[in-house]
C-alpha cells in the first residue's frame, strides 16, 4: 500500500451545505428554500396529523374505554423457572438487580407462576401471580409482598 492509495471512507467527507453565505457559495438569496411561501418562513411547517385547518383524523373519532395510563403500574417480571437457576436460598429484587437478571425495575418486581419450584425458597416481591403464590407456598417456601 502506498500513500497516493490511501482514500477516506464513501460517504466520510460529504461537504456540509453552508446556508445563507452569500451568493458565491451556491446557497446563497434564498437559501434553498426557494421564494415565499409557507416552507420558506420560519417555524412553517405543520405537525403530524395536520389536515389544511379540517379537523384532524384523531379528533374526529370518538374515544372508546377507560385509560388508567397514568396510575398504570408496570412491573419487571420473572418466573418460577428462571428463579430456580440460580440456586439462592433468599430472592430479593435488589439480588436480581445485582446479578443483571433485571436492567430496569420500573414500579417493582412480580413473580409469575411458569415453571415448578422443588426447594422451598424465601421469595421478597411487590406482587406475585395467584399460581406462582401457591407453587411458593406447596414447596414449603415463603413469599413476602414488599
Amino acid at each position: 500500500m502506498k500513500i497516493q492509495d490511501l482514500a477516506p471512507g464513501i460517504g466520510s467527507n460529504k461537504k456540509t451545505k453552508r446556508v445563507g453565505r452569500g451568493e458565491g457559495s451556491g446557497h446563497g438569496k434564498t437559501c434553498t428554500k426557494g421564494h415565499k411561501g409557507q416552507k420558506a418562513r420560519s417555524g412553517g411547517t405543520k405537525g403530524a396529523g395536520f389536515e389544511g385547518g379540517q379537523t384532524p383524523l384523531q379528533r374526529r373519532l370518538p374515544k372508546r374505554g377507560f385509560r388508567n395510563s397514568p396510575f398504570k403500574k408496570e412491573y419487571a417480571t420473572i418466573n418460577l423457572d428462571d428463579i430456580m437457576n440460580f440456586g439462592l436460598e433468599v430472592i430479593t429484587p435488589d439480588v436480581l438487580r445485582d446479578e443483571n437478571i433485571i436492567k430496569d425495575m420500573k414500579n417493582g418486581l412480580k413473580i409469575l407462576g411458569k415453571g415448578n419450584i422443588d426447594k422451598p425458597l424465601n421469595i421478597k416481591a411487590h406482587a406475585f401471580s395467584s399460581s406462582a403464590l401457591s407453587k411458593i407456598n406447596a414447596a414449603g417456601g415463603k413469599a413476602e409482598v414488599l
